[in-house]
């Protein structure tokens, strides 16, 4: 039986039930995707307790077989009820990362959450962003047009926010194709605000579970040119996750109890000599980050990442920004931002 305590919070509780119910239908779909192409797939759902389950915790969902290079469907629900000092109530959000094996398959990033205050104030933040290896344009029009639709009056604002962020300045590109970054959203209206991040996070869904569908199903032959793309690209990847996500970084240096799901977002494999050779780009602090990082990765062109190197990846992050402060003010930003650190902290 677990010992993972939920908050006490109405709204944090209706927030919990909100993004286990995505989880769930995500990983429904995704397994259903992957019967339907006959390359069935094992789920494994692992639990995480913050402060052995006392301030909450959360659960993560891996699908493994031949249609997925990684895949991580995250929840949690991070709580300080019984800490009257602290202005933070609770956190509870919704984290995925899909990484298909098929080249031609675009990654998903998708990431729901509502941030409650003792004072009852809160707010929603919504993501989702699709980073293909190789773009298929009629992909992300698709994508672009999910996005449009459920999110109306909100999409220009969350897509600027979304390309700012998502922005790499030493490589002088995006990470993905199409980026939706909404951030301290709410209105005058809850109920509503809960029923469209629920909305948001249903059609992110169903628009990506289409087009990994019609990604794998295409009868384009697939090249050792296209994997080296894809390889290059998950480096990448690799890099702005690691270098420039707040959000990642924010969870490390939270706390220590869930390094290998909040890592969960890396791919299977990177090319360390092109991640080496980005080094040298990279402003002086960022460079000794990533350098420290690369000193940590196995010594192999075709560099695995695996748990344990995540777990040691986790510990040289923590370790640059506990020396290195002023490191945080180098990472990406939106027109809006949460201290969420110090949210967890105070």
């Amino acid at each position: 039986m677990s010992n993972l305590v939920y908050s006490a919070s109405r709204s944090a509780t209706d927030a919990y039930r909100l993004v286990s119910r995505l989880q769930l239908s995500f990983v429904d779909g995704l397994d259903a995707v992957a019967r339907s192409v006959a390359t069935p797939c094992e789920t494994h759902n692992v639990e995480w307790l913050r402060d052995h389950g006392s301030h909450g915790g959360g659960n993560r969902y891996g699908l493994t077989g031949p249609l997925f290079n990684r895949s991580s469907v995250n929840i949690s629900q991070v709580h300080y009820d019984d800490l009257p000092s602290k202005k933070l109530g609770s956190a509870t959000a919704l984290s995925t990362i899909i990484h298909p094996d098929n080249p031609l398959a675009p990654s998903l990033h998708l990431h729901i959450s509502w941030t409650e205050f003792k004072n009852k104030t809160g707010f929603w933040r919504l993501m989702a962003d699709l980073n293909p290896a190789i773009e298929d344009t009629h992909a992300t029009q698709t994508f672009n047009n999910c996005l449009k639709t459920v999110a109306s009056k909100s999409y220009l604002e969350a897509s600027s926010q979304g390309d700012q962020y998502f922005y790499i300045p030493v490589l002088k590109r995006h990470r993905g194709v199409a980026h939706f970054y909404l951030e301290g959203y709410q209105t005058d209206r809850p109920e509503a605000d809960s029923e469209f991040a629920g909305a948001f996070g249903q059609a992110v869904i169903h628009c990506y579970l289409t087009l990994l569908k019609q990604a794998v199903t295409q009868s384009a032959i697939i090249t050792e040119v296209h994997y080296q793309q894809q390889l290059d690209y998950h480096t990448l990847y690799f890099l702005q996750v690691l270098t420039l996500d707040r959000g990642t970084t924010s969870g490390l240096l939270i706390h220590d109890q869930n390094d290998i799901g909040i890592l969960a977002s890396l791919p299977a494999n990177i090319n360390k000599p092109l991640l080496t050779a980005w080094q040298k780009k990279l402003p002086p602090l960022q460079n000794q980050l990533l350098a420290n990082i690369l000193a940590v990765l196995p010594e192999q062109s075709l560099c695995p990442i695996n748990d344990q190197t995540k777990k040691v990846i986790a510990t040289t992050i923590r370790c640059h920004y506990q020396d290195n402060p002023a490191s945080i003010d180098l990472q990406a930003n939106a027109a809006k931002a949460t201290q969420t650190v110090a949210h967890h902290r105070g």
